[in-house]
């Protein structure tokens, strides 16, 4: 299947059940998630049972998908995001040893050598996200979907559910926040945070 049928909203509900589907699902959106998880982790082990977990979620969720509320590339960062999220309070549990120790066992030495460069890349955009601390949570993710992930100030908002509007004026506020607390960033990290923001 090609890049539009695997991004057509009655495919993406049926990724579920036909495995032609989701596999041009995946194939179509796997180095989006792989990206979206390397900005997060650093640890190899771990990304790769978040991305993983990522697509489980995706087919969990399909039936309820709504073309409505985001194209199936920005609905499926949404549900990264929310599967990222979950790690990290299952982490602040003290339940991320078991997973780690898991994906060790199940990774040979040539994928933790591909998914540490991918690590390795998105360094720059980690600095990122430690000035995003900065801002309130609901400013952050709106960041993060921008000016990261490079949604659209539209899709970006149908992820978390505000107006575009209201979305375009967090944010402005923000990105002079974030600007102020970033030392010497990388271009790239410089060219995420420009004015030029797409709608």
């Amino acid at each position: 299947m090609n890049q539009q049928r695997a991004d057509d909203p009655d495919d993406v509900r049926r990724i579920g059940h036909d495995p032609d589907v989701f596999e041009a699902f995946y194939r179509t959106h796997l180095d989006t998630v792989q990206r979206f998880v390397a900005r997060r982790v650093a640890d190899p082990h771990l990304a790769a049972d978040l991305t993983a977990d990522v697509f489980v979620a995706a087919v969990d969720a399909a039936a309820g998908y709504r073309p409505d509320r985001g194209n199936p590339a920005a609905w499926l960062t949404g549900v990264a995001r929310n599967v990222v999220a979950a790690e990290f309070r299952r982490q602040g549990r003290q339940r991320a040893a078991v997973r780690k120790i898991a994906g060790r066992r199940l990774l040979d030495p040539d994928s933790v050598a591909r998914i540490e460069e991918r690590i390795d890349a998105e360094r720059e955009t980690r600095q990122l996200y430690d000035a995003l601390q900065a801002l309130r949570p609901r400013d952050r993710a709106l960041m993060e979907l921008v000016a990261v992930e490079g949604l659209s100030v539209t899709d970006a908002a149908a992820v978390l559910g505000v107006k575009p509007a209201t979305a375009r004026v967090r944010l402005h506020r923000s990105r002079r926040l974030v600007q102020s607390h970033l030392r010497s960033p990388h271009p790239a990290v410089e060219a995420a945070l420009s004015p030029e923001v797409p709608s």
